[in-house]
């Protein structure tokens, strides 16, 4: 099942499970209550998390794929899709990878295409970027992020540097260099640019597994860790992120935890291990924390995303394990990214799709379970 926003209008326009809406008039997250759940609720053609008798909290919107997925069906599309009851769909990722959001812009890196995406949300259209010129050139990107002036920070393996673009993808600048970097897997900059946080992860032979910090201009701050256990060290790190308060976030895939910073480096606290009970981890690949804090992680072995609290609790596990390309289910999910709309976008590289959820607002759970009969 496809579907596709029409970011301009003001109403929903559902055709064969083809979902149009506008973004404009959702607000920030409500609160969440903690659920060790994953199951979805299907009702009215509608998928949410987690189950009855707990309020819905989280709710599928729409699959971004081409910039098709921006526009509303033409006259044409929906006589082709009630003739063959199937719409071709063009391909522009391979093995998209990392993920970014804000301002209306998502952007995507592509490993195999060796460039990055701009989806703008706003035009409908879609801007290719990285893979011309005589500089900025991507070879093997990875982590993305955002600042506030929609300048997009990549972190590419293939030249061992932060390549830096304005918000239509024009390059301005690169960060770190060969001697500083070894393997930049993933990247995250304060929303005013002040300072720029990569992520190093080495490889299996290399004790350079940590996070550098640089300051806007490119001059090296600090390095952190080293390959290890304790705490400030880091096995195999995969993502980064920074939260509204100055926190950053580490993903240390090989010790099965995410480790909190101070924006300037000094550990603060740690939580997770590996295991298969809700709120363990086992492959986490991506990590983003939105406007109130909460941490998101993607995890390929669980096929799905789980929410906790800056502290490290539980709130929910959305999405699960696919064997067809459904909405809502995953089969290698990577990258992931909240707006400031509160939108969650996730990166499923086998399926090649960006998938994209909404945070329930209380209002809304509350009319839902009065009129749906499985909440009573």
């Amino acid at each position: 099942m496809t579907r596709q926003w029409n970011l301009r209008g003001d109403e929903f326009e559902v055709s064969v499970g083809v979902l149009l809406r506008s973004l404009i008039g959702l607000l920030a997250l409500g609160i969440l209550t903690a659920c060790s759940t994953s199951e979805v609720k299907e009702e009215g053609g509608r998928l949410y998390w987690p189950k009855p008798p707990d309020p819905p909290r989280y709710v599928y919107e729409a699959t971004l794929r081409n910039e098709e997925s921006l526009k509303p069906m033409s006259a044409a599309d929906r006589m082709r899709l009630s003739i063959s009851g199937y719409l071709p769909e063009k391909e522009v990722m391979i093995k998209p990878f990392g993920i970014a959001a804000r301002g209306g812009s998502v952007v995507v890196t592509d490993t195999v295409m060796r460039r990055g995406l701009i989806f703008n949300l706003w035009r409908q259209r879609l801007y290719p970027f990285g893979n011309v010129g005589a500089e900025g050139v991507l070879v093997k990107p990875m982590g993305v992020d955002l600042d506030a002036k929609l300048n997009i920070y990549v972190a590419d393996v293939g030249v061992r540097r932060v390549q830096i673009y304005d918000s239509m993808g024009m390059y301005l600048r690169s960060v770190g260099s060969r001697e500083e970097l070894e393997r930049p897997v993933g990247v995250a900059v304060t929303p005013d640019g002040s300072r720029i946080y990569v992520i190093d992860a080495g490889g299996i032979d290399s004790q350079r597994h940590r996070l550098v910090i640089y300051g806007p201009d490119g001059e090296l701050q600090a390095i952190i860790g080293r390959r290890g256990k304790a705490k400030g060290e880091f096995n195999l790190p995969t993502d980064v992120a920074v939260a509204p308060d100055g926190t950053v976030y580490v993903l240390d895939g090989g010790n099965f935890r995410i480790q909190a910073f101070t924006p300037e480096g000094v550990p603060l606290r740690s939580w997770g291990e590996v295991g298969r009970n809700f709120g363990d981890l086992a492959r986490p690949r991506g990590l983003t924390v939105d406007g109130e804090g909460k941490v998101y992680v993607t995890d390929a072995a669980y096929r799905n995303f789980q929410i906790f609290t800056p502290e490290g609790r539980l709130l929910l596990a959305v999405g699960g394990e696919g064997l067809a390309d459904l909405p809502g289910q995953f089969a290698l999910p990577a990258g992931i990214a909240v707006d400031e709309r509160g939108f969650v976008y996730v990166v499923d590289q086998l399926f090649v799709k960006i998938d994209v959820f909404r945070h329930v607002s209380e209002r809304e759970a509350a009319e839902i379970m009065a009129q749906d009969e499985a909440y009573r």
